[in-house]
């Protein structure tokens, strides 16, 4: 198996992205709660595979938090934080943030960097992993 940490409380994954416009369901180009709920799935994957050199699966969430609006055109950073490791199971905080935001007041594709930035979404999350092989 080749990963590159081992399952310590503390370590965390960051992933940074555009939301496209394809993604807004409502107006005012909001985006759906599901969309920060597939991004912790994208970040607890990489947590996994350099963990335990395996994606994972998830089996819970718990306490997700609605904070603030995302919305298509926004930057997003999405991060995982291990808070719990069990021989089997990885629990994970997990943190939506609007980085970056469009702002049409100025024109068509004027946007800003926002300090600081909006908490959009939180949640806890458990993953499990395979076993290890022993032999």
């Amino acid at each position: 198996m080749t990963r590159s940490s081992q399952p310590e409380v503390g370590l965390s994954v960051v992933h940074r992205r555009y939301v496209p416009y394809s993604h807004a369901h409502y107006a005012g180009n909001l985006v759906d709660g599901a969309y920060s709920l597939a991004a912790f799935g994208d970040v607890a994957t990489e947590m996994c595979i350099r963990t335990d050199g395996d994606e994972g699966l998830f089996a819970s969430y718990s306490d997700v938090q609605f904070r603030a609006p995302v919305r298509a055109g926004d930057v997003i950073e999405v991060e995982a934080r291990l808070v719990r490791v069990g021989s089997r199971s990885r629990e994970m905080e997990f943190e939506v943030r609007v980085v970056g935001r469009g702002a049409p007041g100025r024109g068509e594709s004027a946007a800003d960097i926002l300090e600081p930035p909006v908490v959009a979404t939180t949640a806890r999350g458990v993953v499990v992993v395979p076993p290890t092989s022993i032999g």
